[in-house]
């Protein structure tokens, strides 16, 4: 078989220059190719945008639908303090979210519960306090406290104040509520701003006219005998922190304040958190690290005179001073407002009188008496009827059975 002529390419037929230009137009488009290929795979393997996948989550849970049902099926998703957020942000709710609280919470004491704080109460204030962000970047875990009483003496003392701080101020409180508060205490006894002494801080200012540092050392709780099983509580929280326990939730805080009131140096401090009803604050700056906790406990503490801090030293309006500051305010249509007195001081905060009602004269309450007297006195018998018998007729008792009503 005879071997195939070798293939001879006719290179003088070839048109070089429209090759050429041929080759130029395709070497240009191949960056282009290039591009759009290294697109199409970066788009097919770059995560979808945060944005696209909520989106895409809303549409999935409310299915298309954004009108009342849709919004009731993402909001019945949400815990408390999530739908709480949503409704602080939102421009057109105008209703207060109560945060699960009783309906009518905020009227159930007369004018709201007595404070020689300045500032802002009731519901305005709960909205203030939520407004102010946690600055929990401050939050210092506090050292545990070095309780060294000179005596037994001093240990019986200082252990009843400690109880009695965490008692009237904290009784119906969680477990933690009460630990922070005893924590605030023990925290305000190493602060060089106050007492070294337990007891000490606890009845700080108690004595003077600028009002007390806790309520109950001059509002007369003292003379309120504690509930039983409270207080042992309360005890058991007080020996665990003269113990050594700390509250690693409040840190170094020295202050607190119920969160339906808005006092005017909340803003000057560092707000770390809330727990039940209380809100903590610590000192800012360098005064609020633990290494300002400086002073040493004393040891010794002072004797407290219960006796005398037990009687209230606010007096209120009597019965006819009360009722007519009522009628004026509802005449004006502003709130009832109380006087008070603090060792010669006079606050007004509100206006009380035995609950405001006007209190009944002598005649007034014998009436009362008479009528309460007639309705216990029982009913005279009334007398049977005379039942007139025919001749021949015998009576028999009859029992009417489905009479229709007149």
């Amino acid at each position: 078989m005879a071997a195939e002529p070798p293939l001879e390419l006719d290179l003088a037929g070839i048109d070089w220059s429209s090759t050429l230009k041929r080759t130029r137009r395709l070497a240009a488009g191949v960056p282009v190719v290039l591009a759009a290929f290294g697109v199409a795979m970066a788009a097919s393997s770059t995560p979808r945008p945060e944005i696209d996948r909520r989106a895409e989550a809303v549409r999935t849970l409310t299915k298309g639908d954004l009108g009342a049902r849709g919004l009731a099926a993402i909001t019945s998703r949400m815990d408390p303090s999530q739908l709480a957020l949503a409704l602080r942000h939102d421009p057109g709710e105008r209703q207060p979210a109560l945060y699960g609280l009783t309906p009518g919470w905020e009227s159930l004491t007369l004018a709201g519960r007595p404070t020689l704080e300045f500032g802002a109460t009731g519901l305005d204030a709960m909205k203030l306090n939520a407004a102010t962000p946690n600055a929990s970047q401050y939050l210092r875990v506090a050292a545990p406290f070095v309780f060294k009483p000179a005596t037994a003496e001093d240990r019986r003392r200082a252990l009843r104040c400690l109880t009695q701080g965490v008692y009237y101020e904290a009784a119906l409180e969680p477990t933690a509520g009460q630990e922070a508060v005893a924590q605030v205490i023990l925290n305000r006894v190493r602060d060089p701003n106050y007492a070294n002494t337990i007891c000490g801080v606890v009845f700080e200012g108690a004595e003077r006219t600028t009002g007390c540092q806790f309520s109950f050392t001059c509002d007369g709780a003292l003379g309120q005998a504690p509930v039983g099983w409270a207080w042992e509580r309360a005890k058991r929280v007080a020996e665990r922190a003269l113990a050594g326990h700390v509250s690693a939730a409040v840190g170094t805080a020295t202050h607190y304040h119920a969160d339906y009131v808005h006092p005017w140096w909340s803003p000057t401090l560092n707000k770390l958190t809330q727990i039940g009803a209380h809100i903590f604050y610590r000192w800012k700056g360098v005064y609020g690290e633990p290494a300002a906790f400086s002073q040493r406990y004393s040891g010794r503490e002072p004797l407290i005179d219960e006796a005398r801090f037990s009687r209230p030293r606010i007096q209120i309006a009597t019965a006819a001073e009360a009722e007519k500051a009522l009628a004026e305010v509802a005449a004006n249509g502003e709130g009832a407002m109380r006087t008070v007195e603090i060792n010669g001081q006079t606050r007004v905060v509100g206006v009380a009188s035995l609950g405001g009602r006007r209190q009944p004269s002598p005649a007034e309450i014998a009436a009362i008496n008479q009528r309460l007297s007639d309705f216990e006195a029982p009913a005279p018998a009334a007398a049977a009827p005379v039942v007139v018998v025919a001749p021949g007729v015998t009576p028999m008792e009859v029992e009417e059975v489905g009479r229709p009503g007149s």
